[in-house]
């Protein structure tokens, strides 16, 4: 193998130029749906937008799109991660009953009194 051989993938500058600019416009769109009442939906539509840029940055930026073999497989194993600490948390999330009401001053002040 001689010296200028390079194992890398060479990624063209527009490629780049493009993600960036992907990632600005969608960095506006997070600013301006911030301002915009989604309901329960703003959570979600934030989220949403926040994958995408995720996904720009670590298939370009980390060049994940162009390796093959054990770095796919710990991106996958990545995620996979993340889907399991995602539904422990929502497990512990959703069954739980809040009782959303807060108790007045009065309840509270008596059973404070026992340490004070």
């Amino acid at each position: 193998m001689s010296g200028n051989a390079h194992s890398e993938h060479v990624v063209p500058v527009m490629t780049y130029v493009g993600v960036f600019l992907a990632l600005l416009v969608l960095t506006a769109l997070t600013t301006g749906v911030a301002f915009v009442n989604l309901g329960p939906f703003n959570t979600v539509v934030a989220l949403f937008i926040a994958v995408i840029k995720m996904l720009l940055v670590v298939l370009f930026f980390m060049h994940v799109r162009y390796n093959k073999g054990l770095t796919r497989i710990v991106i996958v194993g990545a995620f996979f991660w993340l889907g399991i600490m995602m539904a422990l948390m929502l497990s512990d999330e959703l069954t739980r009953h809040w009782d959303m009401t807060p108790a007045p001053w009065s309840a509270i002040v008596p059973f404070l009194s026992r340490f004070f």
